[in-house]
């Protein structure tokens, strides 16, 4: 297959149960910030597009398959990967096992083990609404579960924003198994002591309500890594604050 040419490769990691659609307005957004980039917006398998597909169980194997993805479609490293939540886990683990192929990362509202507690990876304040929606919720129920807790700029209420992730549900259903088995491929994983050999910058917001801003800052602090911090957005980032 040709190979697309030697430009930057932006490559656009989404979190749990999350697909390119939930990226919005972000990706146009870079693009105007980075002339010439390529922004690419791959969906990790059980998600969106790949949402028949099971999701894999380890960060690894998500990581060989967005690999595999990029090359089918011929698109060669380097790569810059720019990942959200479960995707800095990817991006984290891809850096690790794969330096020759990322230029750098930015990692946005990520945790890991060892660095953070659970009750901050994923705060313990939510575990009874989770639990409900789990058991009793429906569709609707679901979405604006994840958009309240995700968006501090849009999670008070944002009607049109609602019903476009229930169309992506809709559309492309996320399985309650793929759930669990994305859940359990981000409670496992471990991150590495050191920081991956490119350069890599720690964002987040200090008003995330699904997980704590610092596991970010002790992430940076843990690596001697550029942290970030964005005083108003919430988890989504992107979403909340995506000129910045």
């Amino acid at each position: 297959m040709t190979q697309i040419n030697k430009r930057e490769h932006w490559v656009l990691l989404r979190g749990l149960m999350r697909e390119q659609r939930h990226w919005g307005a972000f990706p146009a957004t870079l693009a105007r910030a980075l002339p010439g980039a390529t922004i690419l917006t791959p969906d990790l398998p059980g998600n969106g597009t790949r949402h028949g597909q099971d999701s894999a169980t380890r960060v690894a194997d998500m990581v060989d398959a967005c690999r595999r993805q990029l090359s089918a479609q011929g698109v060669a490293a380097p790569y810059h990967l720019l990942a959200l939540s479960l995707g800095g886990m990817v991006a984290v683990d891809w850096a690790h096992r794969y330096p020759q192929e990322i230029a750098r990362c930015v990692l946005i509202n990520t945790s890991m083990r060892p660095y953070s507690p659970f009750y901050r990876r994923l705060r313990w304040q939510n575990y009874g609404a989770l639990l409900r929606q789990l058991c009793l919720g429906d569709a609707r129920s679901q979405e604006a579960l994840i958009l309240r807790l995700t968006s501090r700029r849009h999670g008070a209420g944002d009607a049109a924003l609602l019903d476009n992730w229930l169309a992506f549900q809709r559309q492309y259903p996320v399985s309650r198994r793929n759930i669990l088995r994305q859940l359990l491929s981000a409670a496992r994983y471990r991150a590495p002591a050191s920081r991956p050999a490119m350069p890599v910058l720690v964002m987040a917001g200090a008003q995330d309500r699904l997980v704590d801003h610092r596991c970010s800052q002790q992430l940076a602090r843990a690596w001697q890594a550029d942290c970030l911090i964005h005083g108003e957005a919430g988890h989504d980032l992107p979403l909340d604050e995506g000129e910045w």
